[in-house]
Formats: C-alpha cells, structure tokens, sequence
C-alpha cells in the first residue's frame, strides 16, 4: 500500500487517540484502585463515616484521573505537534528556498528525492524539479531562438549592405539582376516578419477562427491540385492515398494552410526523384492525416524540436532549401487551435501525422 499523506497523518493521529486512551485508562485504574486502598484502610481503623469517605475518595479519583490523563494528552500533544510540523514543514522550507533561488534565474537547482516519491510532499519536489527541468530547457530554446533570430536578419542585411556598398563605390553597376538580388533579400526579410505576425496572432486567444463545416477531403485535394506543378518541376511524385470522406468543424482556410505549410516542407526536403504521400485514416474520435516523403529524414533526438520557431534540422541553414524555421511552428500552433495535434515520425524519410477531432459527422 502506498504510504499518502493523509495516510501517514492518519496513521499518527490513531497512535495520538490509542496514547491518550491508554494513560486516561491507566490513570483511570491507577486512582481508583490507590483511592480503594486507602477508604479500605480507614474502614479498617473505623475512624471515618464509610458513605462520606467512599464519596471522597471517588472523587479524588476522578479528579487525579482526569489530571492526569490531561497533562499526559498535553504532553503528547506537544511532542506530536513538534514532530509533524518539522516533518510537514522542512520540505516545504526546502522548496520555497528552491523556488526562490529559481526565481533569481538559476535553473539548474533540484530537490533531493530518494528513490519513488512517497507521498504527496515527494510528489510536490519532483514536480518542482520537473518544472525546474522544464525551465532550463525553456532557458536553453530561448537563447538557441534568439540566436537564429539574430542569423536569419543578420544574413540578408549583411548580403543588402555588400551590394549596395558596392554598387555605391562604383565597384557594380546598378544592374537589373543585382537590384534582384537586394529585392528577393528584402523579400526573406518581409516574409520571416509577416510570418512572425501571423505567428503571434495565431497564438493569442483574442484572434478567433472562423470554424464552419468544412469537408476534409477536398480541402487536401485543392492544396494538392495547387501544388501539383511544384512537385513536377522539381521530378518529385505527388501521391494521394485514401482519405476519409468526411466533414470537420473547422477553418477552412487556415485548413488549407496546414496542408500548404506541410506539403512545402516535404517538397524542399524532398530530393528529384522522390515521392511525397499524402493519406489518412479514421481513428477515435477523429481523423489522421499523414503527409509522408522520401527526403533527408530527421534524426530521431531531434523530432520532439522541428515544431519550434526558427528550428532547422539542417544546421547549415541554406534558405532555398530549408526556409525561415516558422512554416511548421505556425502548422502546430493552428492544428492545437483546432483542438487537435501534429507529431514527427522518421522512417525512410519523414512523416508528418496530424490528428483532427471529428465534431461534425462522416459523409
């Protein structure tokens, strides 16, 4: 049985009640039979009245009995209150000093915990640890963020100061393509900030969706009719498999973004000669769509970070053909407001499975 709280506690309170029992019993026989002996020697000597003697020594034994069953609870209660105050408390000191020392930015503090959590107090620590846990790594994902923030700008301003010095000492001429080059830097830099825009709209509870019945299969049928050509251009086999006929309470347009924003990452991932497989399946209480290809794959350690802003598998951060590293945190963030989830898997390639709550009904 698993040693709670309450149950320990309860365990203490029964030995404080069974304590106080026994010396009120003992204190109870101890008088009485001390008082007995005593009315027993008087009756003896004939020296009192009996009536008016048993009287009194009845009541001397209440009186001490109750005396001392008092002072003996006093006692106990006193070295019990003790006990449970430090054993209750000095965790809970323990971690109020922890989370302070948290809340000063050091995030590498934990509570000592022996072996499996015990009680409720345990549990307690090991969640603040977690939490401790969670925090660092929180810690670590911000500085990595700001840091591939601070490459996407610093990259194409640095490109556009290059060219532009250079056409300005006279070194280029102010040619048509070159102009090019500075618009398409200028480009990156607008989409990555449209992109964090739509990022931080999709994220606040203030911006709603406007979720209709939406039928499911033709909105992936659009986005693959759409992006049928791409796929050609680039030699990679578009391929749509069974996907439930059905109708879902959504968005239809932010619906055709997730599609979008997945079959664009499989496309840049995706080498000539590939394939990319789009399909699905109705599971509990929902649907799952799967978009799979044949690219470079994601290392396994790596699959639980794709979705996070600025994250890139490929470390070498070519734009052509990795992006800015939103496309799949704006993905995430609107399926989980739909209410449903997205999750990497990697497999002769990747595959990206989104699962979609079926609130409306089957076709």
């Amino acid at each position: 049985m698993k040693k709670t709280l309450s149950y320990r506690i309860s365990i203490l309170l029964i030995f404080y009640t069974t304590a106080i029992l026994i010396i009120a019993s003992i204190a109870l026989a101890t008088a009485t039979h001390h008082h007995f002996q005593l009315y027993g020697e008087e009756i003896a000597q004939g020296s009192h009245d009996k009536t008016e003697s048993l009287n009194s020594h009845l009541e001397q034994a209440v009186l001490q009995s109750i005396g001392l069953t008092v002072g003996g609870a006093l006692i106990i209660t006193l070295i019990m209150s003790i006990y449970i105050a430090k054993k209750i408390s000095s965790p809970l000191v323990k971690m109020k000093n922890i989370t302070l020392v948290m809340a000063r930015g050091k995030r590498d503090v934990r509570l000592p915990i022996k072996g499996t959590p015990k009680d409720e107090v345990d549990q307690l620590a090991a969640s603040i640890n977690h939490l401790a846990e969670q925090l660092e790594q929180q810690e670590q994902l911000r500085v990595t963020m700001t840091e591939n923030i601070a490459h996407e700008l610093r990259t194409p301003l640095t490109t556009l100061n290059s060219y532009l010095s250079a056409i300005q000492d006279g070194i280029w001429e102010a040619t048509p393509e070159r102009i090019q080059s500075c618009r398409e830097e200028i480009h990156r830099l607008v989409q990555m900030v449209n992109d964090l825009e739509e990022l931080q709209t999709l994220t606040s509870t203030a911006q709603p969706l406007t979720l209709k019945d939406a039928p499911l299969t033709k909105s992936i049928e659009q986005v693959i009719d759409l992006m049928k050509p791409s796929f050609s251009d680039k030699g990679i086999i578009l391929e749509r498999g069974f996907i439930p006929e059905m109708t879902i309470h959504a968005d239809k347009y932010r619906l055709i973004q997730i599609w979008t924003n997945l079959l664009s990452n499989a496309l840049k991932f995706t080498s000539n000669g590939g394939k990319v497989s789009v399909y699905g399946k109705l599971v509990q209480q929902g649907v799952q769509i799967t978009v799979k290809d044949t690219g470079i794959g994601i290392p396994t350690e790596q699959l639980a970070h794709v979705f996070e802003r600025f994250y890139r598998v490929e470390k070498s951060r070519n734009r052509k053909s990795g992006g800015g590293g939103l496309g799949l945190a704006i993905t995430k963030t609107l399926v989980e407001r739909h209410g449903g989830q997205i999750w990497a898997e990697s497999d002769e390639g990747t595959l990206f499975h989104v699962y979609l709550p079926n609130t409306v009904k089957n076709n």
